[in-house]
Order: C-alpha cells, then structure tokens, then sequence
C-alpha cells in the first residue's frame, strides 16, 4: 500500500472509531488520521497474533482490522485520561 492508501484508510478507520468511542467532538482530522494509521498497526498485530491476516491492502477487510485497532487505541487514551482526571480532582 502507498501513503496515500494509508492515509485514505487511516482517516476512515479513525473517523469510525472515533464515533463509536465517543470522541469525534475532540478529534479533528490529522488525529482521526493519525488514530487509523496506529489502528492499523494494533489490529494487525493481534491479528498475527490469532492466526489472522493484517492488513492486506486497500480493501474492506483493511479497515475493519484498521478499525477495530483504533477502537481499542482510543478506549485505552480514554481509560488513562479518565483516571488522569480523577487523580486531579
């Protein structure tokens, strides 16, 4: 894949995330883009780790992977930054 395949996924796989964990009002793009690229590279990951393919190009099944990393970046920044606040107040 090229960098602007990357780039194109990764806004996309961002963006999803970002609406279903509740932070789309926080991201602007460059981090939705920035979240689908590190996504894809967590999904990957634990799909190698299961005995899954990662990412496979510029395809549906490359940004369900990229996706379901960025969900899990984005619950793990919100869990931290959740109990960085508590610790705070």
């Amino acid at each position: 894949m090229g960098i602007i395949s990357w780039i194109i996924i990764g806004a996309l796989a961002g963006w999803i995330a970002s609406m279903i964990t509740g932070n789309n009002r926080k991201m602007g793009a460059g981090k939705n883009i920035l979240a689908g690229i590190a996504g894809a590279f967590i999904g990957g990951f634990i799909m190698n780790l299961v005995g899954g393919t990662g990412i496979t190009g510029f395809n549906l099944w490359s940004l369900l992977v990229a996706t379901g990393g960025a969900i899990i970046l984005l619950l793990i920044i919100n869990a931290v930054s959740r109990s960085t606040r508590e610790q705070t107040n």
